[in-house]
């Protein structure tokens, strides 16, 4: 008798070479993956004890920057972190002792404060806000690219406890290296060796494949695609990747910018909406200044829910099992209607 049981399958990750199982022995419906929290209220919109909040600035480090909103107040702020992983004073200086390679940790670790208000995510900001917080990174990530220590520049936010979040006031977080790190190192040679193989951007010529097969589509708009990827190492990880070839989010346009605060706004608010708020990172993925404007790499932004945890197998494999098809990720997303979600949202927003 001939079983009707699905297979699991593996695919494997073009970017990367990495191999994802896709347990569909074990495969949920996308709706099952809605995170549930008891216990929690809404977030108030002021915090007496939060150095972010308007009012407190006095508790945080000297600020770097700050955007004013239309009411002259400060709409974004950038601090440094008060407890940064890297020191802003100071050389890198290589020290290599047989075997054991050392460089002092001089760097930029900044903080981007995205709004006064204590209850708000990204989600629920008008899309000018998020427009605003977009502008603020683009000017750090300008200026401290022509800081000669720093190699490469992360910018991320962390929302919700598990995805690393200390304070719960809505920021993002910039940190620049003195160093490349191995995983962009392995990303840009994968996407060097298939430009020399074939003579085009690798991410190019995936998003023309996802447009035109679109089942793995969440939305697009004039300058931007959204994208649950093909090997998704993880249920709901979603991609925003700008249509115009760019090596780095420092050359990104006046209105690419603007049509990324409305996408990115809308990709999280369909996430906050369909999956209940979840936890999530998200991070721009951008080539380092000294290959800023190569042909084969391409910037992009992921976001990444998180709805499941690391365990035994993938520490020891280094390979992912993701329990929620792409397609269907993609699928669900795009039913999600997210355009209704306000700021009258926020006194719903959990913990």
């Amino acid at each position: 008798m001939i079983s009707c049981r699905h297979v699991p399958e593996l695919r494997q990750n073009r970017f990367t070479k990495e191999w994802v199982i896709m347990a569909t022995e074990r495969a949920k419906r996308p709706e099952e993956m809605r995170v549930k929290r008891e216990g929690h209220g809404p977030l108030p919109h002021y915090v007496a004890t939060c150095p972010f909040c308007p009012g407190n600035e006095r508790l945080a480090p000297p600020e770097v920057v700050r955007f004013s909103g239309p009411d002259n107040h400060w709409a974004v702020r950038v601090v440094p972190n008060k407890f940064a992983a890297l020191s802003r004073e100071g050389e890198p200086e290589w020290k290599i002792e047989r075997s054991r390679r050392r460089i002092n940790g001089v760097g930029i670790h900044d903080v981007i404060v995205e709004t006064p208000d204590h209850a708000l995510t990204t989600a629920l900001l008008p899309q000018e806000a998020v427009k605003t917080i977009l502008e603020c990174y683009l000017q750090r990530f300008r200026a401290v690219s022509q800081d000669a220590r720093v190699a490469h520049i992360t910018i991320f936010k962390n929302h919700g406890v598990s995805a690393g979040t200390s304070l719960e006031h809505p920021h993002s977080q910039m940190i620049g290296t003195p160093v490349i790190s191995s995983q962009v190192r392995q990303r840009l040679y994968e996407a060097l060796r298939h430009f020399d193989e074939f003579g085009e951007c690798m991410f190019c010529c995936m998003i023309e494949e996802e447009l035109a097969e679109s089942e793995r589509l969440v939305l697009t708009s004039e300058h931007f695609v959204v994208i649950e990827p093909f090997a998704s190492a993880t249920p709901f990880a979603t991609y925003i990747y700008p249509r115009r070839h760019l090596a780095s989010f420092g050359d990104v346009s006046e209105a690419e910018l603007a049509d990324l605060a409305g996408v990115l706004r809308t990709t999280l608010a369909k996430l906050y909406a369909g999956l209940d708020n979840p936890d999530f990172n998200y991070v721009i993925r951008t080539a380092p200044a000294e290959v800023a404007g190569v042909k084969y790499y391409h910037w992009y932004l992921s976001v990444i829910p998180r709805l499941t945890r690391v365990a035994g197998f993938e520490l020891g494999s280094g390979m992912f099992i993701n329990t929620v098809l792409p397609e269907q990720a993609a699928s669900f997303l795009r039913s999600i209607e997210a355009g209704q979600l306000s700021v009258a949202a926020a006194d719903h927003q959990p913990h």
